[in-house]
């Protein structure tokens, strides 16, 4: 079983978090922080959720990952794709595309996330 979940940039890898390790005391701790906060309320798609579900915390919580990778605020990352691998242990992959349009977020649940090769490619002289 692959334990890997990925939160994906217009297709390219950003982020990998292994279920498989334990997650440490005080992280779980931050993550029991984050739900009490979401509980008293969240701000989504412009409206005021009084009390928000899973399904809206999620998308809540995969908003705040967008921002925190364009804004390169990786401690914010990592606590939010702590927190969807955690609460989604179904999710495989968060597929972000940012594109002119707009941004749209995908939540994968049936395609396991396959590790990205780098690929090194010689100069041309």
């Amino acid at each position: 079983m692959n334990h890997m979940m990925a939160v994906l940039l217009n297709g390219i890898a950003q982020l990998e978090y292994d279920r498989s390790r334990e997650l440490p005391d005080h992280q779980g701790a931050y993550l029991e922080k984050m739900d009490r906060k979401m509980k008293q309320g969240i701000m989504l798609d412009g409206e005021h959720v009084i009390e928000p579900d899973l399904d809206q915390c999620s998308r809540f919580v995969a908003a705040n990952l967008v921002h925190a990778i364009k804004s390169n605020d990786e401690a914010k990352a990592a606590a939010m794709c702590t927190w969807l691998a955690n609460r989604l242990p179904d999710l495989k992959q968060v597929k972000i595309d940012d594109a002119d349009d707009g941004i749209s977020i995908d939540f994968v649940f049936d395609e396991e996330y396959k590790k990205q090769a780098v690929v090194d490619f010689p100069r041309l002289h």
